[in-house]
């Protein structure tokens, strides 16, 4: 790129381009490739510094400190968990039961972080980047264990059903509007623009190389399909989507299980080689061992989602009886998530062995499926990674729209944001795969430590609520029940809560 930009440089030629006084100049042209080149370089090397010196002590840091306080919640209570996610909550008057919720967080979890993202945590980290995705999510259930509980405790009604997030939060918690208006920006930058990259760039890698069509024709049809969805038409496609998706994940899962069993023998080995892998001697001399922490970490976060602040939105929606029963749903589907779908493609990975073939994200997968299962493979992978991939396409934008309306009620920055997505969609197919997730890392590092803000000056009201369950739990009461006098001070805020 830059011996290019060079040789274009060392041409002075102007080109007339209508008026003769209006010239083309092909260094000025390239000086502004440099500028954005050089931007970009500025985000990849922001992002590193975020991840190396802030974020992942942060994440880890508040992780380790919610679980103390928690008395190790994600663990305790997975008994408790399970009950409230298969049963039914007692308030339910036709609003969205926690299952139904937990449902809704877990469909914008699975998908191209559980495909494409631990593909690349291998590609880059090794195959000890899967054992640190398994740490991110054991400690970060603790995490979306927070975040999801103040995401109820802070909704806000619209008739019968409910809505809120981390703004919402912000905005009636900690009364810093100014603070859920910058998570509201940082949120729609990172999974209505950001995301969309890899999303897209995904999807158009794995039809190329399934189908052999040309990668541009390809991001030429996202872009159409995505404007004519996000501007309100074709509501069957969204609709069909949102019901094939749930399948797909549990084929893929039946799928990844019967490959997993069918070299049930080498699993132990492979198991081994990804702790070897985390803590060798090898590794750490050859500061190998670093880079899978970090791969771990980030692929973990992007695929769970726990302390992010995306979840908590799908978790406000619940109507449940006490705000600790959706935060103890919601570190489940961390669980779920990582511990189970993620270790599924690792594994599936690792036992083709074609890990270290050179190739990256969805490809890698796409081969080691198609080594165990034959063509079939490549062909099931296609058409999940398009339905996880396209769904979340249509999720992302979606979250950026709904954080639009909590900054303002204008229909411009709607329309705007409508009208960015195929650029988006657009653009995020012809980059390179590792371009795409170092700006989903550099927006996710800082939308992610908006959130922890939160949630560390938040916490004593979560603690509060979970000692509220438990000594109801302790008194016989099968089903805890809130009441906002608890809280006095915001007692009228709360209005989420009868």
């Amino acid at each position: 790129m830059g011996k290019i930009l060079q040789a274009f440089s060392s041409d002075n030629r102007n080109f007339i381009v209508g008026d003769k006084d209006k010239k083309f100049s092909f260094p000025r042209f390239c000086n502004k490739i440099h500028i954005f080149v050089n931007m970009i370089d500025a985000l990849v090397k922001a992002g590193d510094f975020l991840w190396t010196y802030i974020l992942l002590a942060l994440l880890i840091g508040c992780a380790v400190y919610f679980t103390i306080r928690t008395r190790g919640v994600q663990f305790r209570m997975i008994p408790e968990m399970i009950r409230i996610m298969l049963g039914r909550d007692t308030k339910e008057k036709g609003g969205m039961s926690s299952f139904k919720a937990f449902s809704v967080s877990l469909a914008s979890r699975v998908g191209t972080g559980n495909l494409a993202g631990v593909a690349s945590a291998i590609f880059v980290g090794g195959p000890g980047a899967v054992f640190w995705m398994w740490v991110t999510a054991f400690l970060g259930a603790s995490t979306g264990f927070m975040e999801a509980t103040l995401a109820q405790l802070f909704k806000r009604r619209d008739g019968k059903s409910f809505y809120g997030g981390p703004a919402y939060y912000m905005e009636t918690g900690l009364k810093a509007r100014w603070m859920g208006v910058l998570f509201a920006v940082l949120i729609t930058l990172t999974f209505a623009a950001a995301n969309q990259t890899v999303q897209c760039n995904t999807i158009t890698a794995s039809l190329s190389s399934t189908f052999g069509i040309e990668k541009i024709w390809l991001a030429v049809a996202l872009a159409v399909l995505s404007f004519v969805i996000v501007s309100g038409g074709i509501r069957l496609i969204a609709k069909v989507t949102s019901y094939m998706v749930p399948f797909m994940a549990i084929g893929y899962v039946l799928l990844a299980l019967w490959i997993i069993f069918t070299n049930i023998g080498e699993v132990p080995s492979m198991l081994r080689l990804i702790v070897d892998s985390a803590f060798g001697i090898r590794q750490a001399a050859g500061g190998a061992v670093g880079v899978a922490i970090m791969q771990g970490v980030r692929r973990g976060l992007f695929s769970n989602e726990a302390g992010e602040g995306s979840a908590p939105n799908a978790a406000a929606i619940a109507d449940t009886s006490h705000p600790v029963k959706q935060g103890l749903v919601q570190a489940l589907g961390v669980f779920v998530d990582t511990i189970v779908i993620c270790t599924c493609t690792a594994l599936i990975i690792l036992l083709s062995n074609v890990w270290n073939c050179g190739e990256d994200g969805i490809i890698l997968t796409t081969h080691a499926i198609e080594s165990e299962v034959g063509a079939a493979g490549r062909y099931f992978i296609t058409a999940a990674i398009f339905l996880f991939a396209f769904s979340s396409v249509i999720a992302n934008y979606y979250y950026g729209e709904t954080n639009l309306r909590f900054i303002a009620q204008k229909k411009w920055h709607l329309w705007a944001l409508r009208i960015a997505t195929p650029l988006l969609a657009f653009s995020g197919s012809m980059i390179e795969l590792q371009l795409a997730w170092n700006l989903v890392d550099f927006f996710m590092a800082l939308l992610t430590i908006c959130n922890l803000s939160a949630l560390i000056l938040l916490s004593p009201k979560v603690f509060r609520l979970l000692e509220d369950y438990r000594e109801q739990k302790r008194a016989g009461i099968e089903e805890p029940q809130f009441k906002k006098e608890m809280f006095p001070e915001i007692k009228d805020k709360l209005e989420g809560w009868d």
